[in-house]
């Protein structure tokens, strides 16, 4: 089991090579603070970043 990291374009935490959201290959270590969703139809915050999967964010990536 690999350690999670940050896609640099949804920000979505994945342990895989290519990002199962938005397919890209460009991951970073470096991030600010976690959100984890679990029903992103009902959530204000899920809304206002634009998130439509389940699953654990990163805040901020850089």
């Amino acid at each position: 089991m690999g350690k999670k990291k940050a896609c640099r374009t949804c920000k979505l935490f994945t342990e895989e090579d290519i990002c199962p959201l938005c397919k890209k290959s460009s991951f970073t270590n470096n991030f600010q603070g976690r959100i984890h969703f679990l029903d992103v139809k009902k959530s204000l915050v899920a809304h206002e970043m634009d998130v439509t999967l389940n699953g654990e964010y990163a805040i901020k990536v850089r």
